[in-house]
């Protein structure tokens, strides 16, 4: 049996999903696992297509120190235990930079071009680079293909990715390029089966976790997004603060007298829901909280996401749906009712009973502009991605060795 294997890792994580390729090119998922509490708490969870339990180990601390030994773990687990060898793996990396507007087959000319924008995605880049550093390694003729966060928004226009700066820092990628790509890939190519005519129209995606973000896309194709040059702009997110003036890390260069390193780690750790409630970066902690804190946080994050809607409308010239995805956004009752609130200027009415059952569509039946929650499967768009490049390569270009 043909399978692909798709890698998430994180910086104490490594997330895995094991996909069976079946006639005409479709992707059955077999297994979704995941290796967490890198260097403090080891633990391997695995679970099968009918999320049946399949694995549930801890390990010492000293035994799985690093990424690569997370990787190396799942890996055997996987090939001496489920006797599975994949004919490729797919990776989720978060920068592609200027260079990468699709999936592209790894190599190490690959790996080396992405380390430029370890800098630009210091809590994802190099962790993403990880496992991919390990298996050209220890597997150099198992094929490996990057998919990028970055890719889908390059179909802005070229306004829309410019920052009012000089020409040359422009060239140099000094740019907006907007994350979660493969997100709201895996939304607009959904979007057809849910509401073909809207699909085409203009649609406003929320991604909502502890990262968030949102896209408009036209026609299914990204034309805007609340992300730029790092994934520290736009809304704010569990540690990371969203839109800030850049003012306020020139202050605390000069008045606070923090070195670059430590306003790097700042900005991407301490700020956002945890900085601003002092309490949790995790929404659901937030909304049992009675800290009034808490309630701020919660404030401030819905009144962002109804000021960028705003703005994501604006670009669209009008607006056709709203989508709700990911963590907060799939399973978050009250943070969606929120949110639909702030947007009743476009017409926006809730189905409180349909929101409460999380139906695909919760909007009220007088809305102007219906209102979906859309699961994301980004494993899958990788595990599409990565069958999809090599069934459209020559068969000399790759060796589809299993490893052994």
């Amino acid at each position: 049996m043909d399978t692909i294997l798709v890698v998430n890792a994180g910086s104490s994580s490594v997330k895995f999903q094991v996909f069976a390729v079946e006639g005409e090119g479709k992707l059955q998922r077999l297994i979704k696992g995941q290796m967490d509490g890198i260097g403090s708490r080891p633990r391997l969870r695995a679970k099968g297509a009918e999320s049946d339990p399949l694995a549930d180990r801890v390990y010492p601390i000293e035994s799985v120190p690093d990424v690569s030994a997370a990787m190396s773990i799942a890996g055997g687990w996987l090939r001496d235990e489920l006797r599975i060898s994949p004919m490729a793996v797919g990776h989720r990396v978060v920068h592609g930079g200027p260079q990468y507007e699709r999936p592209v087959l790894i190599d190490h000319g690959v790996v080396a071009r992405l380390e430029r924008f370890i800098t630009l995605a210091p809590l994802h880049q190099p962790y993403n680079l990880a496992p991919i550093r390990s298996l050209l390694a220890n597997f150099p003729d198992l094929p490996q293909v990057a998919c990028f966060d970055t890719a889908f928004h390059r179909t802005h226009d070229a306004v829309a990715d410019y920052y009012a700066i000089p020409h040359q820092l422009h060239a140099e990628g000094v740019r907006r390029y907007g994350f979660h790509g493969l997100s709201y890939e895996y939304v607009a190519k959904t979007m057809p089966q849910v509401a073909p005519e809207i699909a085409k129209g203009r649609v406003i995606v929320a991604h909502l976790g502890s990262g968030a973000s949102m896209c408009a896309l036209k026609g299914g194709r990204s034309a805007e997004s609340t992300m730029g040059f790092t994934a520290l702009d736009g809304l704010p997110m569990g540690t990371r603060p969203g839109q800030l003036d850049p003012g306020v890390v020139l202050y605390l260069l000069s008045e606070k007298g923090m070195a670059a390193s430590a306003v790097q780690n700042f900005l991407y750790r301490d700020c956002g829901l945890k900085g601003l409630s002092g309490v949790s970066n995790d929404m659901r902690e937030l909304e049992i909280s009675e800290d009034p804190k808490a309630k701020l946080a919660i404030e401030y994050f819905v009144y962002r996401i109804g000021l960028n809607a705003g703005m994501l409308a604006a670009a669209l010239q009008g607006l056709d749906a709203f989508v709700f995805t990911a963590g907060i956004g799939e399973n978050s009752v009250r943070i969606r009712a929120l949110i639909v609130d702030k947007l009743a200027w476009l017409g926006v009415t809730l189905d409180p009973a349909e929101n409460s059952r999380h139906a695909r569509l919760i909007s009220g039946s007088d809305s102007r502009i219906p209102v979906y929650v859309i699961p994301t499967d980004e494993e899958l768009m990788i595990a599409r991605h990565t069958l999809s490049l090599l069934a459209n390569r020559p068969s000399s270009s790759f060796r589809q060795e299993r490893v052994s």
